[in-house]
C-alpha cells in the first residue's frame, strides 16, 4: 500500500488474515489458532483497559476462559511469532516502512494477570509490581 493512502475494509480484512495466518500456524492445536485470532481482533476497538473478560465479551463468549488459556497453558512459540510478525511487516511495509512501538507498564497489584511481576516499569519509574503490555 503505498504511504497516503487508506485501505477500503475489504482490504484491511484480507491484510490482517495474511499476518493472522503467520501467527496461528504456531499453535499446535486448533481450539488455540481460532482463539488467537479473536483474542487480537478483540485487543483493536477503543476499549480502555482490555483485560480477558472484555475480550471473551467482544467474542461473544461468557466467560474468559478460551481467551485466557493461550496466555495461560497453549503450547506456542514466542519467539517464532515474533520473528514471523517481523517478517510479514517487512514484506508489506519494505525498506522505506517505519513500525514505532512502545511498551506500556501497568501498575498491578495481584499476581494472577498474565505477566505481572516485580519490574521496572516507566509508569511508576521504578520497580513495581506491573504488567507490560
Amino acid at each position: 500500500m503505498a504511504p497516503g493512502h487508506s485501505m477500503d475494509a475489504a482490504g484491511w480484512q484480507a491484510m490482517f488474515d495474511q499476518a493472522i495466518a503467520c501467527i496461528v500456524g504456531r499453535f499446535r492445536r486448533v481450539a488455540p489458532r481460532a482463539t488467537a485470532r479473536t483474542f487480537i481482533l478483540g485487543l483493536l476497538p477503543g476499549v480502555e483497559g482490555k483485560n480477558c473478560w472484555q475480550l471473551a465479551e467482544v467474542a461473544g463468549h461468557a466467560r474468559p476462559g478460551a481467551m485466557q488459556r493461550p496466555l495461560r497453558s497453549a503450547r506456542w512459540d514466542a519467539d517464532r511469532v515474533r520473528d514471523e510478525v517481523g517478517s510479514y511487516l517487512l514484506d508489506h511495509l519494505g525498506g522505506d516502512g517505519v513500525l514505532i512501538v512502545d511498551e506500556t507498564g501497568f501498575m498491578k497489584k495481584g499476581l494472577r494477570s498474565a505477566g505481572v511481576q516485580l519490574q521496572y516499569t516507566a509508569t511508576a519509574g521504578r520497580i513495581e509490581n506491573a504488567q507490560v503490555g
